[in-house]
């Protein structure tokens, strides 16, 4: 509990003492992480406690940056210097005290490290029984040798497949892929895979130094000339005369007059692989690899295994294979065996060869992730009594796995599903399961918003799942925004009462019910459902976006038709095929019909920036095309990897902020223009730290101390530049305003003005403006990302495409949203959005509900039309939930 006095909380100091005084709390005293504001509270162990609160409000502050931190820091004290060297180190608290805590795990949402080899069974520990059980217990050929675990793995290279080494695809690079348009002359960039500006200039002077006719259409050109171009592998090092006509090179070369430089040749193909092989540049990467074609390999037809694990099966079918089922499907062929049952051989008991095979490309076809009914499999007899003891114990491990991710709603994926393409709840979930197969006991549990892109109907699951970590013995802190699970909760910790500087107190610790009576808590008008969305009318469609005959992953000759001129609201339980429908398929075809690339993710990791396999998505777009001029995706990925990317500079309002400063007397007296105002400049930023604010001092096996710069004191810049002022302050003292100072501070200047009544409208004022990229959340970063699109001048004709925008936030920040995205709707635009958040969905004018199931049971429209008809729907898992959110709150229990 705070210290000072709440309203409505009268007595419960006193009762937080005497709960104190008995065993099973633990009571934290003088709390300042980040916004936190000397917060003392006690939180019962051995239940689930609940931490809410606005976004930005500190309840993360509290139970990650503080309690976590602790325990963590404590734990660590106890292992050897070496060992804490290695690993990645949460910091220290700033807090006075915590007593009674024991050791404690994080479930956060965090991916650490992408890698395209890490995935749904290595993460849950599932695919190291597979591998020992076809090790123990697989028919293997005559005379073949029996294998170790680690030869099934395509991670190791006793397993891995000699072709693609473990990849499961092997990479071209094709004359289609490198010259698009074979119209245009090598002058004309025909070769669109060779590199932009200089260096590609370089590349063509160099040719017309070896003879090459850069100013043919590629497709006249000589094959022998064109393949050489492409792909030879010699270097040729030759002179180069920039900016000859190709007759005044030959006249140079005659001469022997003295060339510019010598330029050395590289081939198309060995640019594009070098480049993708070696460069530090996500953005290089990602440039040359639209330039690679990815094909099955076609030693292990993907299954990324050599060929002799591949040629051990269990069950009639090989670990390739039953890598590539759903976890449901793994289920059913594990089941007779974990109950013992080895039947007798029988005739199409066994799936041949050729039926695997077939099965393979019947997936293929179909986009990669569409499964068929499990064959109807039966585990050979030809088994030894050893080999049938531990089959058996290895089967039950194996589905005692299984059915924890599918109690979670995650029986929908497959064991070789990549961790990369996986969406943060999905990631949480898979270690929440591996959490619940580690039997830990006296352990606290700290989760992100775990009910993070879970639709409702899978709620019930999680919460069980999160009763049975609290039943074995352990305490489970859940930051969350989803009332459901507060009202589930044994305690409630509710932080505020708003974001930033007006946050950081705790305004409630106990019972859910208490909180009724804490009149300051925007969290209880929730809980209680004293707030319902305003009332509008329902707005009419100008118009409609057909999708016909869609067809990839589980989305199987799908047609939806969506209305243009209105919010729409995708739904469906997780798997049902939603972001494959509006992230992938709406956004590629929509992009095709306007003629450009479908918008990137802010920051995609290097590692899934491979070219991607499967066959394309087939289907067309028609309907109402000519009132889509533009396209804008707004999803939740981060601003910007480092520091130096924040607030101020992604929403371009710190442009206008620089013009301001360089427009004073004292910058003209001096001559320093708008670049001397940034931190990234060397001219006007500090040089002892760079422009950065602050210094690391490295303390080895303790975490890195960060202080602030000795020269600047975090100012980031150098004393010069900060003897200009603006009414009173320097670039400094604007930095370290939040979104609402600035307003106050900048009345009268339109420039600056509209960017920041943006950021304040759609609710992140408590924002500074130098808050670094680093330290926002993905529900803040996705509000920046919209508040930046906000401030531009609107034509009307813009298709917005989001993503599930209301993760990360409270009920209070999803209203202000979803004003944001009327008002999108009011000034002619179409807007879109993939949602679980059923006041959100009931607010729409159209609800598009997939399912019925996950995978292979979902992929098709199961409802349609208006959010009171969806509600109505017996078939989709959906409606009674939207029906709930639909009623009046004096109708609800």
């Amino acid at each position: 509990m705070a210290r000072e006095q709440v309203p409505g909380t009268t007595d419960k100091r006193q009762q937080q003492d005497d709960a104190a005084a008995r065993p099973g709390c633990v009571r934290v005293r003088g709390a300042r992480e980040h916004n936190l504001k000397e917060v003392d509270v006690d939180v019962p162990r051995d239940a689930l406690v609940v931490f809410s609160g606005v976004s930005g409000s500190g309840k993360s502050s509290l139970a990650f940056g503080t309690i976590f931190a602790e325990a963590q820091r404590r734990y660590l004290e106890s292992v050897s210097p070496y060992a804490r060297r290695l690993i990645d180190q949460a910091g220290v608290p700033d807090v006075d005290s915590i007593e009674g805590l024991p050791p404690a795990v994080a479930l956060q949402q965090q991916r650490g490290t992408p890698s395209v080899r890490s995935s749904v069974g290595s993460v849950t520990a599932i695919s190291n029984h597979l591998r020992m059980l076809y090790s123990r217990a697989g028919l293997y050929p005559p005379g073949q040798p029996m294998l170790y675990a680690e030869d099934f793995s395509p991670n190791t290279p006793q397993g891995a497949c000699p072709r693609c080494h473990g990849q499961g695809s092997v990479y071209e690079v094709t004359e289609q892929s490198m010259v698009p348009d074979d119209s245009l002359t090598i002058r004309e960039r025909a070769i669109a895979a060779w590199p932009p500006a200089w260096h590609g200039q370089n590349l063509r002077d160099i040719l017309v130094t070896l003879g090459y006719d850069v100013d043919k259409p590629w497709r006249d050109l000589p094959k022998k000339d064109r393949d050489w171009i492409l792909y030879t592998d010699e270097t040729p090092t030759v002179p180069v005369y920039p900016g000859f006509t190709p007759k005044e090179t030959r006249a140079a070369l005659r001469a022997k007059t003295e060339p510019a430089y010598m330029g050395t040749f590289t081939s198309a193909r060995n640019y594009v692989l070098q480049t993708f092989a070696t460069t530090q540049s996500a953005l290089m990467k990602k440039r040359v690899s639209q330039y690679m074609v990815a094909s099955l390999c076609p030693v292990c037809g993907g299954k990324r295994l050599k060929p002799e694990a591949l040629s051990v099966t269990f069950a009639g079918i090989d670990i390739g294979e039953m890598a590539h089922m759903p976890l449901a499907q793994v289920a059913a062929v594990l089941q007779p065996v974990a109950e013992g049952r080895f039947g007798k051989p029988s005739e199409g008991s066994r799936v041949s060869r050729e039926d695997s095979r077939r099965a393979r490309d019947t997936r293929v076809a179909k986009g990669g992730a569409s499964h068929d009914a499990a064959p109807d499999v039966r585990l050979t007899p030809h088994l030894s009594e050893e080999k049938r003891i531990a089959a058996q114990r290895l089967a039950c491990e194996v589905l005692l796995r299984v059915k924890t991710l599918t109690d979670l709603g995650l029986g929908y994926l497959s064991l070789d599903r990549s961790t990369p393409t996986l969406s943060p709840g999905e990631l949480q979930r898979l270690r929440l399961a591996t959490q619940l197969g580690s039997h830990l006991f006296g352990v606290i549990y700290v989760l992100d918003e775990p009910s993070a892109g879970l639709h409702p109907a899978d709620g019930e699951a999680l919460v069980r799942a999160l009763q049975r970590l609290k039943a074995s013995g352990n305490s489970v802190y859940v930051v969350e925004h989803d009332v459901t699970m507060m009202r589930r909760a044994d305690w409630l910790v509710d932080v505020g009462p708003a974001a930033g500087e007006l946050g950081g107190r705790v305004l409630y610790s106990g019972p859910p019910e208490g909180l009724r009576q804490v009149t300051e808590s925007q969290t209880r008008r929730y809980l209680f459902d004293e707030v319902q969305l305003p009332a509008r009318e329902q707005r009419e469609a100008a118009g409609w976006l057909r999708l016909e005959g869609i067809t990839r992953n589980n989305l199987q000759g799908l047609d939806v038709a969506l209305p243009i001129g209105c919010l729409t609201a995708v739904t469906g339980v997780s798997g049902s095929g939603k972001s494959t429908l509006v992230s992938q398929a709406l956004l590629e075809l929509v992009a095709r019909h306007l003629g450009h690339a479908v918008p990137a993710d802010e920051e995609e990791p290097e590692e899934v920036l491979a070219p991607t396999l499967g066959m394309p998505m087939t289907g067309r777009l028609a309907g109402d095309l000519a009132k889509i001029r533009r396209l804008v995706r707004v999803d939740q990925k981060p601003i910007g990897r480092t520091p130096r990317s924040n607030l101020a500079t992604y929403t371009g309002l710190f442009d206008a902020v620089r013009k301001l400063f360089a427009a004073t007397p004292q910058a003209r007296k001096r001559r320093f223009d708008a670049g001397r105002f940034s931190f990234n400049v060397p001219k006007g930023r500090c040089e002892t730290c760079e422009g950065e604010g602050f210094v690391s001092v490295e303390l080895l096996f303790m975490p890195s101390v960060y202080a602030p710069c000795p020269d600047c004191h975090g100012a980031r810049y150098n004393a010069k530049t900060l003897e200009v002022t603006f009414n009173g302050k320097n670039i400094a003292d604007v930095l370290r305003m939040t979104v609402d100072e600035a307003v106050e501070f900048f009345t009268g200047e339109p420039q600056v003005l509209r960017a920041l009544t943006v950021l304040q409208d759609i609710g992140v004022g408590y924002l500074r403006l130098g808050q670094p990229a680093t330290e926002l959340s993905g529900g803040e970063a996705q509000r920046i990302k919209l508040a930046t699109e906000l401030q531009r001048a609107h034509r009307g004709d813009t298709l917005y495409v989001l993503d599930e925008p209301s993760t990360g936030l409270h009920a209070a920040d999803v209203d202000r949203l979803v004003a944001q995205l009327d008002r999108l709707v009011a000034e002619g635009n179409t807007v879109v959005v993939v949602e679980h958040e059923m006041r959100m969905v009931a607010h729409s004018d159209w609800v598009v509900d997939m399912g019925p199931g996950a995978g292979a049971e979902g992929g098709r429209v199961v409802a349609q039309g208006r959010p009171q008809e969806v509600a109505r729907s017996r078939e989709s898992a959906t409606a009674p939930y939207l029906h709930e959110a639909m009623a009046p709150a004096a109708n609800k229990p």
